[in-house]
């Protein structure tokens, strides 16, 4: 704009005299709704005609629906003003996107993604704006009725790809407005449609289904902090590379490589380059460590093109090959091809079988050929070729039986007859026999002494022992409890060897570090008590075992991770095994399970015991002496004869080598061989029997050090190891360097040690085990050695490569989870809002739910109620209410459950005595598997999950958080006592743990869901919540099994980085547990010397996986006893089981124990003991009853209850003592049984020892160890009782007996002593002795004078002597107030304001009332009913001192606007002169065009204008056999249920309307007499044999079948009756055979069924089985037949979804349409890209284009409408749209056609809203000129147009007559020209907007150039001033914004201020 401006032309527009103006009224009317024949502007029905709905198309069900049926899929914004389309999206689309509310795309690129069934609420009804580039918007979104018009994201200048994936995020962005400028945003969308919309919505999801969408493989290119590196070729060089390297290195290489696929990929190789492949593979898979590794590599070579393409004609050609030299090297390539089929049978024995048939049918015809040819096949070929042969026909006969389907198959090497099965493929865990049949399994005897027959049963025995171990416990413990289970106190019934857990759920999946790991909650009411910080329960590593069928099927599984806070919560986590894993699929968290605990440390068993299985026998060092038992031990392998030692470093201060060596010669090393040369024991500072020790550990290679406590074995064992790295050159390998290892049984032990070590060897340690409590070993642990950069540096490339691979995977697979996760979760939590499990309802429950409830206060309090709250009788409305009052009367069972529990607990509080549970938790968590989260992480994780729930939930179970609640609850408040919700509560929660549920079966029945009774609604609500459940469960299935399997490459990976650390260390020190768990790497590493440290703390089995075939050096040291004792007690130990133990000088300053007068007592008695269990155990409860007493006793010492355990010989009597003690008393106090407290020690030991009877059988009192263990377990003080006369009879008791005698530690009376009176003494014999002695002092009182003034009350007691903690409980005597009111309470207690009450008026209202006097008359509620009157005249229902009431309650009539009179409550009314629309209840009871009266209300059906769909039922059945499930249809549409076809190999996926992909496997039908030899697909080619079956049934009966068939279940022998019940007429032959219909199991004799089969009933549908009518579609003796059937039906589905070309050329012709359809593109651009959508679906039938055509032709009319907008004054537009959304909202609704009533409805409401257009456009534009003879004109015509009721013909006659006359007066525009003669002339004229300006008098002109005014003139019409000077218009000019819609003048500073911000904003 340079100033040049240009005199402005006048172009007059003269008004009047043109007839252009009329918008021809009568062509836009209802002439554009297609009826099915593919004409795009053919008429249904002109005026007065009734169009047949059969004309009408229907949809053939190619609906993609989210979550089962409630709505579409489709894309969502992917195209926009000038940009490219780039979208692949489903979704629920975004109601109304109209002005405020819709999304602008001006030239922005945006990618949206979303997909999936969820985000109801992800951008409620916001508007998005995009602005600046291209635009790919990818949506899959649900339509939401509640958008709220401000609402937007605004992305300006960059990039904006949306996303939020998963079923999940429905409260994100909820209320809150988001800006991203000059950003990338990811944002999708994947949604349920939200809210109350159509009552009619389609079908609902069907059991087992899972619906199909969209899903984007990877989260928007998702951001890795470590992106995978791109797909590197693999060719011949690399691949000849990988031949030189370890297996291991290979197969990771392998298994990480992107390139790998596409390598096998190919469809032809030559031949080398395959041989070589093979090569790599099977040395790949010949990895024994990296068997995940080795899965992933098969896994891609199982679905590859290589072993179905590729191998089959390699083995093809090489009969071809004509060079014997060449021929000759087949056998070799040929042994890699069968190694690789077996590797790929044993891994994948499901999955592979039909993957290797081909290949497996020429492989045997090659290798005759080539041994025709003299080419020399090995034996080991032939029998490797015969094991997968037999091995793949044993597993497609258990395919044919059913049972072979998942992987996890375990193929098992069959057993000759009675020989036992090998310990090598048994079973770790206990099997099904086991369980239930008590089935006790073969064991044998471990041998003490003598040699084992081979090192074979030497395993197999140790194994056994082992797994017997820990599966006794738990399979007695079962069969108990199965022989319990009919018990009513099963809960509170308590077993020996097993815990049990009820009503326990699985929750949700979770992501840890080693894998998948579960969410799982059990019911904590009988668990109360259990202090869970202490408490043994649930520990790391525990198994569990978890059945919800009597333990018929089982889930075994570890406990993962255990956090005491979870765990009061009922709250755990679990890692289930494999075979577990593939069984969760289908549980959901409203399954109930029984979860049994065993206490054994599963962890630790489990690795030794497949170490065991793993170990191979030639491996085994040793074995002269462990199995042979050759007691002449050599020396170690690595010692020679001259093998020199230096021992300087032992001397703390060697001595000059003249001292030391008389002859004096230095002598630096010394022979070890030769003890003359050793240094003397003083220089290294030992005692004899050390010495001993040290030169036995040196020089020999198995050594065994014992000694008792005290004797210095640890310090010895220091000595050995700086020995041994001092010398390392002796004992190191120069090829390998190989580590010290050290094994301890403790953590404790392990830090003592290698903080011993550490003293001299301050570097090359590497510490594996449980926390360690030294800060000097943090730095040898193996997380902190992994942290060192140099270490990662250092890493071999393909181990960082694995690394980012899998990380990548575990991150992506995580995101898509935790989604699913939270969401499965919050099910948990409370009811669900029904909008979220709408999905899952039927259309008829649906309508029923919605329309049921008849309550003003429902409708009128909000959006927020949730109509299923009401229903369950937890809503807000009065009939709720009272359904709410009755809570307990519909379960009578209830308080009979809560006595139960109250009694539960209360036994409960006397049983559990915690234990340490910290310290058994750290010794068995190896350190590198903590998977302790951040706190902060694991409460935004909490926090994340309760506000989805707020969401998700229409009422919390918890309100967890402040401000959570649900706006129903929050509503609630006013509307309900804290009782009620209390109660409500209560009731949902009983409610939710139920676990009975309505069958679909019982669901379909039901029409009304009103008319249930409440228990019958929660049972339906269980329903539908299973079904929501079972979806996300499904959707999460493969991202779970993605992270597990990625999470088990990762484990692998670990172990090879671990293998690098420590390779390169010196000293090696584990826990047992770390030992067994990384036993894998110990063999790899191969350390040479091996020293176990409490070697008789470690069971055998364990030592022996702790050793690798190179180990040349064993040294065990160590001895059950580590306690020190003081003098009198271990006098009981020595001489009588210890020939002499030395006293450290420590024990002898032991304080003595206070109250008694001895520090050692047995206390004598002969009362009898009891037997229990059957004879298992015994009890004495005069023994339990005195120990307690004395407990009690030593308590009120002032002891703590941790320095005092009890013990016991009996588990019977455990539990007789843990029922006398309260857990308030005696909290903290151990109770153990003596063998489980073996290793341990403690100040105070009270022992029962139990046994006392006539027969004087003393059981296994009298084996020695036992009586070792007893008694040493006390430092200071060891209090005995027992019958002592009885144990004198055996012999080491008789000893220690007598010793006990002659120091006085022996009598019938244990004499107490009062610390405060001590000459007074009290014997005590019973525990009825100890009331002499109350409080643990004497008989005397206390006397002591309290600050209250009282006196204590006690009996003297020695504890709390200053009597601090005394609560005295004396009545108070304070006066509190003036009136002389006393305190109430007790002395001890607060006294508190005065709350006696009195009478007192209160100021405010006059009334009297009794009030607590201590509150002032101000500050009380008068509880008066208030006497005031509202505003409305009605009187206040509150209480005086409320305030009042604004909502007046009381019910009044009113007329609505429809004119229907209806009951309101009053303070309705006065919202209704507001303008709120108020929902009129009266029934329409129209009479629709179907012939059916209207089921809807005035006012879901609009008043008549559009009538709610007809939902009577159609009950006719479809070819397919299924009822048709659509409401009232004249021709019913395609099938929408699952299609049931399959056979042997496979199920159809699709919708059973579609048509079926024919089966191209090869047909499975086979016998010893025939063999079908054509496709699955394919008619037979065999006949049907009728030879009999010769196998035998399970009850040992012959077979009733025929050959070839599978076997029929049922017996002629044991079922007699069922199976020769007449009905074909031959079943009483006696040679009859029969046949089972696999379909529904009903059993036929074969000739009658055959002849049945065969006759042709000229119906197309499927035979059906004669009894119960079930189709039959899967049965190989039928299948001709049913695939006769099968292809009828399959020709009429076609016929049904019209000729091909046909649809393709309608496609075609409506895509063409669609383009040009710009208007649409910019007003209505969601359902743009929704037709563009469904207009490239795949499937597409003739009905399906007859719908996309009427809704094409509906959504054109809608967007010219709203394109028109901009013509009608800005005050009508609101109404306007308010209209054109009500016809949107109604053409939204999903349906499979338009009903002729649906077509009828939506034209004439949309040809009335056009002629209203059409009026308004010309008001605005004659604004100034009406009349009031024309004003009262048009508002005569507007009453009709903005009516309510529906637009007759009658009513359009009349408005088009009226219209006629007004259009002369009332031209379109105002510019007296018509809208195409405005638009010619702007064309014409070519200037931008803003150009066209008018004078004072309206008349119109125009400036050229830059459009700034320069000169002046004079109007041709008025001669008024037009124009300007220096760019300023004239001021009584104005700019004309009728002509080009400017909003400003081109030159104006408005336009040089937008201009300015643009060039700014390019600059930035």
């Amino acid at each position: 704009m340079d100033g040049a401006g240009q005199e402005p032309r006048s172009w007059q527009l003269r008004t009047g005299g043109r007839g252009h103006a009329d918008h021809r009224f009568t062509q836009t009317g209802r002439n554009r709704i297609n009826n099915g024949s593919g004409q795009a502007h053919k008429r249904v029905a002109q005026a007065g005609e009734n169009p047949q709905a059969g004309n009408y198309p229907l949809l053939p069900g190619q609906r993609e629906e989210s979550f089962g049926g409630t709505g579409w899929f489709f894309n969502q914004g992917r195209r926009n003003q000038g940009g490219q389309a780039n979208s692949e999206s489903t979704g629920h689309w975004n109601g109304q996107e109209n002005e405020g509310r819709g999304r602008k795309y001006q030239g922005v690129q945006v990618h949206e993604r979303a997909g999936g069934p969820w985000n109801e609420q992800d951008g409620e009804g916001r508007g998005r704006r995009y602005q600046g580039g291209q635009a790919h918007e990818r949506a899959r979104r649900p339509r939401n009725e509640q958008e709220n018009e401000g609402r937007g994201r605004r992305y300006q200048g960059g990039q904006a790809h949306e996303r939020a994936r998963g079923p999940w995020n429905e409260p994100k962005n909820e209320d809150r407005r988001r800006k991203h400028q000059s950003g990338q945003a990811h944002d999708g969308a994947r949604g349920l449609r939200n809210g109350q919309e159509n009552e009619s919505r389609g079908r609902r999801m069907q059991p087992g289904e899972n619906p199909r969408f969209y899903q984007n493989p990877t989260p928007g290119g998702a951001q890795l902090s470590e992106q995978p590196q791109q797909a590197k070729r693999i060719g011949y060089k690399f691949l000849e590379s990988l031949l030189q390297k370890d297996p291991s290195e290979v197969v990771i290489t392998l298994a990480s490589s992107l390139g790998l696929k596409e390598l096998l990929s190919q469809t032809s190789m030559k031949p080398t380059f395959l041989q070589l492949i093979c090569q790599v593979l099977r040395k790949a898979c010949s990895s024994r460590m990296d068997r995940q590794s080795v899965q992933q590599l098969l896994g891609v070579v199982k679905e590859s093109n290589f072993l179905k393409i590729c191998l089959p004609q390699y083995v093809s050609d090489i009969i071809t090959e004509a060079v014997p030299a060449v021929r000759h090297q087949y056998p070799e390539h040929i042994g890699n091809i069968i190694s690789l089929l077996q590797d790929l049978i044993s891994i994948f024995p499901a999955s592979s079988v039909q993957k290797i048939s081909i290949l497996l049918t020429v492989l045997p015809a090659s290798i005759n050929v080539l041994r025709a040819s003299g080419v020399d096949i090995t034996e080991e070929t032939e029998k490797n070729l015969n094991k997968v042969q037999m091995l793949v026909q044993h597993l497609q006969e258990k395919r044919r039986e059913g049972t072979l389907r998942a992987d996890n198959y375990t193929l098992m090497q069959p057993q000759a007859d009675g020989q036992e099965e090998t310990y090598r493929t048994m079973t770790i865990y206990p099997t099904y026999n086991e369980v239930h049949h008590d089935e006790k399994p073969f064991l044998r005897p471990n041998i003490v002494s003598g040699r084992y027959q081979s090192t074979s049963i030497y395993l197999d025995t140790h194994f056994r022992l082992l797994r017997e171990d820990f599966v006794r416990p738990l399979r007695e413990g079962i069969l108990e409890l199965l022989q319990n289970f009919e018990d009513k106190g099963l809960r509170k019934k308590k077993f020996d060897d097993i815990r049990i857990y009820f009503d326990t759920r699985i929750i949700t999946p979770l992501c840890s570090s080693s894998g998948i790991v579960y969410k799982v909650q059990f019911d904590t009411k009988p668990l109360k008590f259990v202090r869970w910080q202490n408490s043994k329960r649930l520990l790391y590593g525990s198994l569990v075992c978890m059945s919800k069928d009597h333990f018929e099927t089982c889930l075994f599984a570890t406990v993962s991770n255990r956090d005491s806070a979870d765990l009061a919560q009922g709250v755990v986590q679990l890692c289930f095994n494999a075979q577990s894993q593939a069984l969760l699929a289908e549980v959901q968290p409203s399954d109930s399970f029984l979860m049994v605990e065993t206490t054994a440390y599963f962890e630790a068993y489990r690795h030794v015991l497949e170490g065991l299985q793993e170990i191979r026998e030639e491996d085994i060092p040793f074995q002269k002496y462990i199995v042979e038992c050759d007691a002449r031990v050599k020396e170690p392998a690595y010692l020679t004869v001259g093998t020199t030692y230096n021992f300087a470093p032992l001397m703390e201060d060697p001595p000059r080598d003249e001292e030391m060596y008389p002859d004096g010669l230095r002598r630096q090393s010394v022979n070890v061989l030769d003890p003359n040369q050793w240094p003397s024991m003083e220089s290294l500072r030992l005692d004899e029997s050390q010495m001993q020790a040290l030169n036995l550990a040196l020089t020999k290679e198995l050594a065994i050090i014992q000694g008792p406590p005290g004797t210095g074995k640890t310090y010895v064992g220091l000595k050995i190891v700086q020995a041994l790295l001092t010398n390392e050159r002796v004992w190191q390998s120069t090829v390998q360097k190989s580590p010290i290892l050290v094994v301890c049984y403790t953590n404790h032990a392990l830090d003592q040690f290698l903080e011993g070590i550490y003293t001299f060897q301050k570097s090359g340690m590497v510490r594996v085990g449980g926390r360690s409590s030294s800060e000097v070993l943090k730095q040898f642990t193996l997380r902190e050695l992994r942290k060192k950069c140099e270490f990662r540096r250092n890493l071999p490339m393909h181990l960082r490569r694995a690394y980012v691979n899998i990380t990548g995977q575990m991150k992506q697979a995580e995101q898509e989870l935790h989604e699913g996760a939270k969401h499965l979760e919050c099910t948990t939590y409370g009811v669900l809002h029904e909008r979220h499990l709408e999905a899952c309802i039927a259309p008829q429950h649906w309508d029923s739910l919605m329309n049921g409830l008849d309550e003003e206060e429902f409708y009128y309090s909000g959006s927020q109620h949730s109509m299923i709250l009401e229903w369950l009788g937890l809503g807000v409305t009065v009939f709720t209410q009272s359904a709410a009052e009755n809570l307990g009367a519909e379960t009578p069972g209830g308080q009979q459950e809560r006595d139960e529990e109250q009694e539960g607990e209360a036994e409960e509080e006397l049983l559990e005595i915690p234990e340490e549970a910290d310290l058994i938790q750290a010794d068995r968590v190896i350190e590198d598997e903590e998977a302790a989260k951040p706190q902060r992480r694991k409460e935004e994780e909490h926090r994340a999950v309760h506000e989805l729930a707020s969401v998700l939930l229409a009422m919390k179970l918890e309100n967890q958080e402040e401000g959570t609640a649900q706006p129903q609850q929050k509503a609630m408040q006013w509307e309900m006592t804290a009782a009620q919700r209390k109660k409500m509560k209560r009731r949902m929660r009983d409610e939710l743990r139920k676990l009975s549920a309505m069958t679909e079966l019982e669901a379909k029945t039901i029409q009304d869901v009103w008319q249930l009774d409440l228990s019958s609604r929660w049972r339906l609500y269980r329903h539908w919540l299973q079904m929501y459940q079972g979806f996300i469960r499904r959707r999460i299935l493969q991202h779970e099994q993605q992270y597990q399997a990625a999470a088990e490459r990762l484990a692998e990976l670990r172990l090879q980085e671990d293998l690098c650390i420590l390779k390169e260390a010196q000293v090696v020190g584990m826990t047992t547990t770390g030992a067994a768990k990384y036993r894998q790497i110990l063999q790899k590493v191969e350390p040479r010397i091996v020293i176990v440290e409490e070697a008789a703390e470690v069971l055998e089995a364990h030592t022996i996986t702790t050793l690798s075939k190179a180990c040349q050096h064993l040294i065990l040291t160590g001895d059950h006893q580590q306690h020190r004792m003081r003098p009198e007690i271990a006098q009981l130990l020595s001489p009588h089981i210890y020939q002499e133990l030395e006293n450290h000088p420590s024990v002898l300053k032991y304080e003595n124990i206070k109250g008694v007068s001895s520090n050692l007592f047995f206390v004598e008695h002969d009362f009898p003991e009891q037997e229990i269990q059957e004879g298992k155990s015994h009890q004495n409860p005069h023994e339990a009853q005195f120990v307690v007493e004395l407990c009690k006793y030593f308590l009120c010492q002032d002891y703590l209850p941790s320095q005092i355990t009890i013990l016991t010989t009996y588990t019977g009597q455990l539990f007789c003592l843990r029922k006398l003690m309260p857990a308030k008393t005696f909290a903290g106090v151990k109770v153990h049984v003596v063998d489980k407290y073996q290793g341990q020690e403690n100040d105070i030991i009270l022992l029962s020892l139990v046994r006392s009877n006539k027969e004087e059988r003393s059981g296994f009192l009298q084996i020695s160890n036992r009586i070792c263990v007893a008694l040493s377990r006390a430092k200071k003080g060891l209090y005995c009782i027992g019958n002592m006369r009885m144990l004198g009879k055996v012999p080491l008791w008789s000893k220690i007996i007598h010793t006990l005698r002659e120091k006085g530690h022996i009598g019938r009376s244990l004499m107490l002593c009062c610390q405060n009176h001590p000459e007074t003494k009290t014997l005590v014999s019973t525990a009825a002795d100890f009331s002499k002695v109350p409080e643990g002092g004497c008989s005397r009182p206390c006397e002591f004078r309290l600050s209250c003034g009282h006196v204590c009350t006690r009996a003297c007691h020695p504890y709390d002597t200053q009597h601090k903690e005394y609560q005295c409980l004396k009545p108070c005597q304070k006066v509190l107030c003036t009136n002389g009111h006393r305190c109430p309470q007790l002395c001890y207690e607060p006294c508190g304001h005065c709350m006696v009450k009195v009478e007192k008026i209160i100021s405010k209202c006059g009334h009297r009332q009794m009030v607590p006097c201590s509150t002032p008359d101000t500050e009380f509620f008068c509880q008066e009913p208030c006497q005031k009157k509202l505003n409305c005249g009605h009187r206040c229902n509150k209480f005086c001192g409320q305030e009042c009431t604004t909502r007046c309650p009381e019910l009044v009539t009113v007329a609505l606007k429809c004119g229907h009179i209806q009951q309101v409550k009053c303070w309705i009314t006065e919202e209704m002169k507001q303008g709120m629309p108020v929902e009129c209840k009266t029934k329409c009871s129209v009479t629709l065009e179907c012939g059916h009266v209207c089921s809807g209300s005035c006012h879901s059906c609009f008043e008549g204008r559009f009538h709610k769909p007809c939902n009577s039922p159609c009950k006719r059945f479809l070819v397919c056999s299924h009822k048709c499930q659509q409401p009232c249809t004249t021709e019913c549409p395609p099938c929408q249920l699952d299609c049931q076809n399959h056979c042997i190999h496979s199920r159809c996926k699709k919708k059973c309307g579609e048509r079926c992909f024919p089966c191209a496997e090869p047909c499975e039908w086979r016998c010893q007499h025939y063999q079908c030899t054509n496709l699955c697909s394919e008619p037979c080619n065999r006949p049907r044999c009728n030879v009999p079956c010769t196998k035998l049934l399970h009850c040992g009966h012959p077979c009733i079948g025929l050959c070839g068939e599978p076997c029929p279940q049922k017996c002629l022998v044991c079922d007699h009756e069922e199976v020769t019940q007449i009905f074909f007429g031959f079943e009483e032959d006696p040679d009859a055979r029969f046949v089972q219909l696999e379909d529904c199991g009903h059993v036929f004799e074969s000739q009658g069924l055959d002849h049945y089969m065969d006759e042709d009933d000229d119906v197309i549908k499927l035979k059906v089985c004669p009894v119960c009518q079930t189709p039959i579609r899967k049965n190989l003796r039928y299948g001709t037949i049913v695939q006769r059937r099968l292809d009828e039906i399959e020709r009429v589905k076609e016929k049904i979804q019209g000729p091909v070309q046909e649809i393709e050329s309608s496609r075609q012709r409506l895509q063409a349409a669609l383009a040009e359809n710009a208007v649409l593109q910019r007003n209505l651009p969601l359902k743009y890209l929704m037709l563009e959508d469904k207009l490239r679906a795949s499937v597409l039938s003739t009905k399906s284009i007859g719908l996309i055509e009427n809704q094409l032709n509906f959504y054109d009319r809608l967007a010219d409408l709203t394109n028109s907008m901009s013509k009608i004054d800005a005050s009508e537009r609101k109404g306007l749209r308010k209209r054109l959304d009500e016809v949107q909202d109604w053409l939204d609704k999903p349906r499979l056609s338009f009903t002729g009533q649906e077509l009828s409805d939506l034209q004439a409401e949309i040809q009335r809203l056009t002629y209203l257009m059409s009026l308004l456009a010309r008001c605005k534009g004659a604004s100034g000129r009406i009349t009031p003879a024309l004003a009262e004109e048009i508002a005569s015509v507007r009453e009709i147009l903005e009516g309510t009721k529906k637009f007759t013909e009658k009513d359009e006659a009349a408005v088009k007559a009226r219209l006629e006359k007004l259009c002369s007066a009332l031209p379109v525009s105002g510019l007296g020209i018509s809208e195409a003669e405005r638009v010619q002339i702007v064309s014409a004229i070519g200037c931008p907007r803003g150009h066209w300006f008018k004078c004072k008098n309206g008349h119109i002109y125009v400036i050229g150039e830059c459009g700034g005014a320069m000169e002046r003139s004079k109007c041709p019409e008025c001669r008024a001033d037009i124009g300007g000077t220096n760019h300023t218009l004239d001021s009584t000019n104005s700019l004309a914004p009728e002509m080009d819609g400017a909003t400003h003048a081109a030159w104006s500073d408005t336009a040089n201020n937008l201009l300015n911000f643009e060039e700014l904003r390019r600059l930035l």
